[in-house]
C-alpha cells in the first residue's frame, strides 16, 4: 500500500511523544536519535492523512538542575532557561516537526495539570505520606535496593547512591500489579522491541513496591511544585516529568483538547531510551489507572549511542553534540547516520569517520551520484523534461516493478519502528537504480537514436525516453518514501523533478527537472 495512503480513508489522530530530559547540561547525540525517530514516526502518520501531534518538552525540575546549577554559581531558573533553549533550538538543527514544547518548571498549564493529578490519584486512596530509608541515586532521580546495585554502585551510572532518610509522599504502585500484568500479556499496551516487553513483565512478577513521589523541600532546595496542602514536600520528578504528556494537552485547563489527543486518540505512543523503561511502562500507567485516563497504546524502546565506542557520560566529558554536526553536513545527513546506522531499538556506536563515510559513500555516492546522473542525461537528451515512455514499456520495465512495490515495503518497516530497515529498503532500490544506468547505457542509446537506420534510429530513442522515464519515476518513489526519513532531501529531490504535487501517486511525463547543485555535495 502506497505510503500516503494508509489511513486516507478515515483520518485519525495520533499523538506521539519524546522523553523530556534534564536540563542540567546541553542535548548530546544519544538524545538526538530519540527526537529525530519521534519526528519520523510523526511525519510518517501525516503522509498516511493521520492528524498528529508530536509533542516534546524539558524536564526542570529536578535536584540534578539544582547541582548544576550550583556548580556553575548561577541561579537554576537562569541554567534551566540557557539550556532550555539549546532543546528547543534542535527543532531547527535537526529538522524536526514538533507540534509542541512544554518546559515543566515555566509552564503554568504543567503545574497547574500536576496538581489535578495528585489530586486524582490522593481522593483514589492511592497517594499517602510515610518515612522511608533508602538507597537514592541522584543520576537517575531514584531509589534502589541494595540487589539492584552492580557492587554497591549505580548501574545506570556507575556512582555509589546516597542513604537517604526522610518523610515522603507515596503511590501505592502495589495495588496495580495485576491489572499492569494483564494489560501486557494481553497486547492492550504493546511494547517493541519484544525484549522490553518480556523485561517488564518480570518486574511485575518479581514485586511492585510501592514508591516516593516527593521529596523534602529543603533536600531541593526549595525547587520543584509544592506538593498540594504539604508546602515543606514538592513533587519527586518522575511523578512530576511523567505528568507532562497529558498536561501538554491541558489535563487541569483543557478538557477537549485532552479528549481530542489522548483519551479518543487513535494511539497515544511514547518514545524513549531502554534506561527509562520501568518509570515509563510501569509507573506512568499504574498512575494513569489511578486517575482513571487511557494508558499507552505504545512505548517504543531505543537504545543507547556510545561514542567511538566508549559509553557517552557528562562526567566522562565525551558527550556529542548533535549540533555542530547537522551544521557540518546538514541534518538529513545526521538523521540518515542516526536511523540507519544506529538499529532503531538496540545500541549503536557514533564516530566522526563513520559519520563523514555514511554520508560520502551513502548520501553523496549513492543517491546524490543517482540523482545527478539520471537529471544530467534528461537535461542533455531530453532538453531537460521527462520523457514519457513508448507503450508497454512501463508494464515491462524491470526497475519500475522493483520501486513500485518499495513504499508498501517502507510502510511496512516505519509502522514496525525499524527506520534501519525501511532506509535498508530505499538504498536497495538506489543500488538497483545506480546498476540500471550502467546496464542500460542511456549515453549508447542516445548515440543509436541518432543513427542513419530511420527504424534502428526510431527504436533506440524509445528505448532512451523509457530508461530514462524509468529512472526518473524511480526518484520520484525514493522522493516519496525518504520523506519522513530525510525531509530535506525529499523536498530538494521533488523539486529538482519539477513535481509539486507530492501527493501523487506517480511520475508524471512532461515535467521540467532542474538538475542544480548535487543533492548531497561532496564534503
Amino acid at each position: 500500500m502506497p505510503i500516503e495512503q494508509t489511513c486516507r480513508a478515515s483520518a485519525t489522530n495520533h499523538y506521539i511523544t519524546t522523553a523530556i530530559p534534564y536540563v542540567n547540561a546541553a542535548p548530546h547525540i544519544g538524545f538526538a536519535l530519540e527526537v529525530v525517530q519521534a519526528d519520523a514516526l510523526a511525519r510518517f502518520y501525516r503522509l498516511q492523512g493521520c492528524s498528529v501531534r508530536l509533542q516534546a518538552g524539558t524536564d526542570e525540575n529536578s535536584v540534578k538542575n539544582v547541582q548544576a546549577a550550583e556548580a556553575a554559581g548561577i541561579p537554576v531558573t537562569e541554567l534551566v532557561e540557557q539550556n532550555a533553549a539549546r532543546f528547543i533550538a534542535l527543532r531547527t538543527s535537526l529538522d524536526l516537526s514538533y507540534d509542541d514544547f512544554i518546559r515543566t518548571s515555566a509552564d503554568e498549564r504543567h503545574r497547574c495539570g500536576v496538581g489535578r493529578l495528585w489530586k486524582a490519584c490522593f481522593d483514589k486512596g492511592d497517594i499517602y505520606k510515610r518515612v522511608y530509608s533508602g538507597l537514592y541515586c541522584n543520576g537517575c532521580e531514584q531509589f534502589y535496593k541494595p540487589g539492584d546495585l552492580d557492587e554497591g554502585r549505580c548501574p545506570e551510572h556507575g556512582t555509589k547512591p546516597e542513604l537517604i532518610e526522610e518523610e515522603n509522599w507515596f503511590f501505592r504502585l502495589s495495588r496495580y500489579a495485576g491489572t499492569l500484568r494483564d494489560l501486557y500479556a494481553h497486547g492492550e499496551i504493546e511494547i517493541i522491541p519484544e525484549t522490553r516487553r518480556r523485561e517488564v513483565l518480570s518486574w511485575i512478577d518479581g514485586g511492585l513496591e510501592d514508591f516516593s513521589i516527593s521529596r523534602s523541600a529543603t533536600r531541593a532546595r526549595g525547587w520543584g511544585i509544592p506538593v498540594p496542602g504539604d508546602p515543606d514536600q514538592v513533587i519527586y520528578v518522575w511523578f512530576d516529568a511523567l505528568g507532562n504528556y497529558i498536561t501538554a494537552l491541558g489535563y487541569g485547563s483543557d478538557d477537549d483538547n485532552l479528549s481530542r489527543w489522548w483519551t479518543q486518540a487513535a494511539s497515544r505512543e511514547h518514545v524513549i531510551g531502554k534506561g527509562i523503561t520501568r518509570f515509563h511502562a510501569v509507573y506512568w500507567p499504574a498512575i494513569l489507572l489511578s486517575a482513571g485516563l487511557p494508558v499507552p497504546t505504545r512505548i517504543l524502546v531505543h537504545g543507547y549511542v556510545t561514542a567511538e565506542g566508549r559509553k557517552i557520560g557528562k562526567s566522562i566529558g565525551n558527550a556529542v553534540d548533535p549540533v555542530p554536526l547537522a551544521e557540518e553536513l546538514g541534518s538529513d545527513a545526521l538523521r540518515y547516520f542516526l536511523l540507519r546506522h544506529i538499529r532503531s531499538t538496540g545500541d549503536g556506536d557514533f564516530s566522526h569517520a563513520r559519520f563523514r563515510q555514511a554520508y560520502e559513500s551513502e548520501l553523496a555516492g549513492q543517491l546524490g551520484n543517482l540523482v545527478h546522473r539520471v537529471l544530467s542525461m534528461i537535461e542533455r537528451y531530453c532538453d531537460g523534461t521527462t520523457p514519457a515512455p513508448p507503450q508497454g514499456f512501463v508494464e515491462a520495465d524491470r526497475l519500475l516493478r522493483t520501486a513500485k512495490h518499495l513504499p508498501g515495503n517502507v510502510a511496512v518497516h516505519l509502522r514496525a519502528f525499524t527506520f534501519d530497515r525501511a532506509l535498508d529498503a530505499i538504498w536497495t532500490l538506489v543500488a538497483d537504480a545506480n546498476r540500471y544506468v550502467t546496464e542500460e547505457a542511456p549515453w549508447d542509446l542516445a548515440k543509436a537514436a541518432t543513427s542513419c537506420d530511420r527504424e534502428a534510429a526510431s527504436a533506440s530513442a524509445a528505448k532512451l525516453h523509457g530508461t530514462l522515464f524509468s529512472l526518473s519515476a524511480s526518484l520520484f518513489t525514493i522522493a516519496k518514501c525518504i520523506a519522513p526519513l530525510l525531509p530535506e532531501a525529499s523536498r530538494k529531490l521533488f523539486q529538482k523533478l519539477g513535481e509539486t504535487d507530492r501527493h501523487c501517486d506517480h511520475a508524471v511525463a512532461g515535467r521540467r527537472i532542474e538538475v542544480g547543485m548535487p543533492l548531497f555535495p561532496k564534503a
